[in-house]
């Protein structure tokens, strides 16, 4: 792709996305969602492939289906209340609306069938910015309506956590983990934001620091499923050896730092007296930590028939930059004494 194209399409992303940030008028946070869809497309179709131009045709039809539905809900709430004002949200038939389209378009279950296709026909680059940064302007308009309908959204979250550790059990295409993993870890967000926004935003920073992580490094690998990881061993012995630290981190396995943003979901969880709500996603969150045990049993603990030239691509000269890999890598294994540091940054 040319580099103009690529910076305008880029800068196109941030503007969508910080139009949502900053709007406090429905019709200009619908303008920036649109903005962010129509520029990350061409990103998605940009090599012409069978498969990328599917992925792009499901999302492209998802998301114009989601940003209908948020549009007609703001149309009825400006109707009923008179105003435009993404704060003021009183009517309960245009929120769950609201809600249901967010939930479209974050991937959500039970209306997350496009996610794991649309992923896996899209290269890790682009699936990065569609697991990561096209999740933050929904979420923004998620935590400015202070939602009331506790019920939906404790559903949405229950049934994406249990979905996402579900769905990712059979799969051995990486994307499709991975897009698994993300809908498992959107229904951890969505439990507790109605009651702790400050929770949710350190749950957003910890799953993209780990996110961009496990990308980068499938990407360093070129391993697109499960077989290929045996191989990641002669590419990069070290950070082959560091990646179960990640996998494990995104498990929420304790002390890694993954485990803290989950401990405190399930503290605050039961602290508002939803102690089986709780319970529930902490046993789905098992089911997740299967598979990413099984990426780490193929990437450290299997080895490919292979021959004599093959482990030496380790030796050669690697042009590749690994500094951030290596700086999000080490941010994951921190253990749980730096945890308050973090909880007190983010409640104040």
């Amino acid at each position: 792709m040319n580099p103009y194209i690529l910076m305008i399409l880029l800068f196109s992303l941030g503007l969508g996305t910080m139009m949502t940030f900053t709007s406090s008028h429905w019709l200009l946070a619908w303008m920036g969602l649109e903005i962010n869809t129509l520029a990350i497309i061409p990103l998605m179709a940009q090599h012409h492939h069978p498969r990328a131009v599917e992925a792009t045709t499901k999302y492209f039809i998802i998301q114009a289906t989601a940003a209908a539905t948020l549009l007609f809900a703001s149309i009825i709430n400006a109707w009923l209340s008179g105003q435009w004002d993404i704060q003021n949200m009183n009517h309960p038939f245009p929120i769950t609306l609201i809600i249901l389209a967010l939930a479209l378009k974050l991937g959500l279950a039970p209306v997350h069938a496009w996610l794991p296709d649309v992923l896996q026909g899209l290269n890790l680059n682009t699936g990065l910015i569609l697991a990561t940064w096209q999740k933050l302007a929904p979420f923004s308009l998620l935590i400015q309506i202070q939602p009331s309908n506790s019920y939906l959204l404790i559903f949405l979250g229950l049934s994406s956590t249990l979905i996402g550790g579900w769905g990712g059990l059979n799969q051995t295409q990486l994307r499709k983990i991975l897009a698994y993993s993300s809908i498992a870890h959107l229904g951890w967000m969505v439990l507790i934001i109605q009651f702790s926004p400050p929770i949710t935003l350190l749950t957003l920073l910890i799953y993209f620091i780990t996110t961009y992580s496990i990308f980068i490094l499938f990407k360093l690998n070129n391993s697109t499923n499960i077989n290929t990881l045996a191989t990641s061993w002669a590419y990069a012995p070290i950070l082959s050896a560091l990646a179960p630290m990640i996998l494990l981190s995104l498990g929420g396995l304790p002390p890694l730092l993954g485990f803290f943003p989950k401990w405190m979901i399930i503290q605050e969880l039961s602290n508002q007296n939803m102690a089986m709500v709780a319970t529930l996603a902490a046993l789905s969150a098992l089911l997740s930590l299967y598979f990413y045990l099984r990426l780490s049993y193929a990437l450290t603990l299997t080895i490919s028939p292979n021959n004599t030239t093959g482990a030496l691509p380790w030796r050669l000269t690697n042009s590749t930059i690994t500094m951030p890999l290596a700086i999000t890598s080490s941010t994951t294994m921190c253990l749980l004494p730096l945890s308050p540091v973090m909880l007190t940054i983010f409640m104040t």
